[in-house]
């Protein structure tokens, strides 16, 4: 029988295409292509390429190794009666008194809490002082004016502490020029490098004025790698300074504060050795004693090795545990700290 309707002409073979099934997703079917993964190159051909590169990092390498990763194995004497005509393998062990007669000491104690105490000086007035600084700079139109600013701030870091220190006292020590100023005007002089209650400020100015220039450039490199193009939108719909600073450049520099702020932490317990050890005959240990100037005179100065290698011992793992809480509570506020949260 001959039918009335007509046929559709077949399609060809290419282009017909399978109807999904009822009840599937469009495309469930289709299978997706992997991604060739690039030839794996072999260790030789790397290390070939890289040459140049891995010759560069020997010297650095060969630094930490001598000077940081190998004296760690010498942290063994904090648990021996160390006594240095018999050695490490002679010396006798004897455990943990070293550290329960550390802490049982009343002046590692009291050079425990004088390093906090002086700590949280530096951490609050010394911290956002870089961060200030690197704001101003980068506000500055004038490159020119920029350059000269940013040469005078950072310069007083190559210099020593001892010409630090001797400088402050030419400017404010007894015989310095504004107390002899003072004098000139009928007033009495003010002890600014010998007074122990006013140490911990004296500190800070000392530290702002010799290392702020020098952390500005991190936060300058930081402001340096936020788009232009958001100041711009911001100002167009009319963002003054203060809230571009504050919804931009702040939140730009969070990733680099935060991880500041850690590193910062964790070497909280190492408040200088150098700048407390040259002030501490002026203003007395009771006020420049710090976990360090207690380390050397104890351990180097008094003798007793096994007791310094033991407060040392301590501080690093106190500086440790610090670091690993503060890269916590970075995670918890959504940053990644020094190594990012692994996420599975």
């Amino acid at each position: 029988m001959n039918s009335t309707t007509e046929q559709a002409p077949a399609l060809p073979e290419a282009r017909r295409v399978a109807a999904p099934a009822r009840g599937t997703a469009p495309g469930a079917g289709t299978k997706k292509r992997k991604r060739s993964k690039p030839p794996q190159q072999s260790f030789r051909s790397r290390l070939r390429r890289d040459k140049q590169m891995l010759l560069m990092m020997v010297p650095g390498v060969a630094f930490l190794l001598l000077f940081f990763y190998i004296p760690i194995l010498g942290n063994v004497i904090a648990f021996q009666d160390y006594q240095p005509y018999l050695g490490i393998g002679d010396s006798l062990w004897v455990g943990w008194q070293n550290f329960v007669d550390l802490f049982g000491n009343p002046d590692f104690i009291h050079a425990f809490w004088n390093t906090l105490y002086l700590a949280a000086w530096q951490l609050v007035f010394l911290f956002p002082v870089p961060l200030v600084l690197a704001l101003i700079v980068d506000s500055l139109i004038s490159t020119r004016v920029r350059r000269i600013f940013q040469s005078i701030a950072y310069l007083p870091h190559f210099l020593s502490w001892v010409l630090v220190i001797a400088f402050f006292q030419q400017m404010l020590g007894g015989a310095g020029f504004v107390n002899n100023l003072l004098r000139d005007w009928g007033m009495d002089p003010i002890p600014f490098m010998t007074n122990p209650e006013t140490f911990p400020v004296m500190v800070v100015v000392q530290m702002i004025w010799k290392d702020a220039g020098w952390a500005m450039i991190i936060f300058l490199a930081a402001l340096a790698s936020i788009d232009a193009s958001l100041y711009e939108a911001a100002a167009a719909d009319g963002a003054g300074r203060w809230r571009r600073m504050w919804h931009i450049t702040l939140p730009g520099l969070r990733p680099v504060i935060v991880l500041l702020l850690i590193l910062r932490i964790g070497d909280i317990l190492s408040v200088g050795f150098e700048q407390f050890i040259l002030q501490r005959d002026a203003v007395g240990a009771g006020a420049a004693e710090v976990l360090d100037t207690f380390t050397y005179y104890t351990g180097v100065v008094g003798g007793g090795w096994s007791s310094g290698a033991a407060a040392g011992l301590a501080k690093g793992v106190v500086s440790a545990l610090l670091i690993y809480g503060a890269n916590k509570l970075a995670h918890r506020f959504g940053e990644d700290g020094i190594f990012a949260k692994q996420v599975r």
